[in-house]
């Protein structure tokens, strides 16, 4: 019988940030958030191993002194993509999982999710995932990605912007989620199959990438497929200090108990 996919996590944290510079460092509820993202990942069935990939060694210290595993990586990677294939590129593994540093609640029903299609399909490169719009304000918002897709669950394409754009019916009151179920927010999970990883890292930024500030319009562009599965479980990021505050309002009924 064929074994199972090795999948490895790997979570990219770096200290500097323009917007709040030590992110991964910062206490949620008593916790730094980078080992509230390690402790969620791990929970994820699918997952044989979570390692950090940092460049500060504060990051470095704090996951390794708690038992977990973080690894030192090179200053100058651009991504967070590139700071995940260099980890990868030495480890024994199937399936890479990138699990953004600044989510401290991601459910584990996701990175399950996500790996799936590579599982299930060993001709999917790569998979990511989407959720359903539920109103105007989510979808004109320049700080949402959106995603279209094909009947396949293949992406079309990704953007900022609000689309598809439905030309003839669209007003800014109108109850999206109650039309047709069009609109959809990329969540920026990703599981690679290690060998396209590899390639996906070495391959120079394209055009569109640079206009959308889109890393993923990389893999579009040079012809490769990207699997996007629907999911019905969301996920904060932190972007600021102001995002901690909204995320311990999500923990408090589990901290009471």
């Amino acid at each position: 019988m064929p074994t199972e996919p090795r999948v490895l996590v790997v979570i990219p944290a770096r200290w500097a940030s323009s917007r709040f510079p030590g992110k991964p460092l910062a206490k949620i509820a008593g916790v730094p958030m980078i080992q509230r993202v390690v402790e969620q990942a791990k929970k994820a069935q699918s997952v044989a191993e979570v390692i950090v990939a940092t460049d500060d060694s504060r990051i470095f210290d704090l996951i390794n002194n708690n038992g977990d595993t973080a690894i030192m990586t090179s200053e100058n990677h651009e991504s967070g993509t590139d700071r995940v294939a260099e980890v990868a590129q030495d480890k024994e593994c199937d399936i890479v999982v990138n699990v953004q540093g600044d989510e401290p609640l991601i459910p584990p029903q996701n990175i399950d999710l996500v790996v799936r299609p590579l599982i299930e399909d060993t001709s999917v490169l790569v998979s990511s995932l989407r959720i359903l719009i539920q109103n105007a304000d989510e979808l004109l918002s320049r700080n949402i990605t959106k995603v279209v897709v094909d009947k396949f669950d293949s992406a079309l394409y990704f953007s900022k912007a609000p689309i598809p754009w439905d030309r003839d019916n669209w007003s800014e009151d109108a109850d999206i989620s109650l039309t047709s179920p069009l609109w959809f927010k990329h969540i920026g999970l990703y599981a690679y199959r290690k060998t396209f990883l590899m390639e996906y890292s070495a391959l120079p930024i394209s055009k569109l990438e640079k206009v959308e500030k889109l890393e993923q319009l990389r893999i579009l562009e040079n012809g490769y497929p990207v699997k996007v599965i629907e999911t019905k479980y969301d996920s904060i990021g932190v972007d600021s200090e102001s995002d901690i505050e909204l995320i311990e309002k999500k923990l408090a009924p589990s901290l009471e108990n």
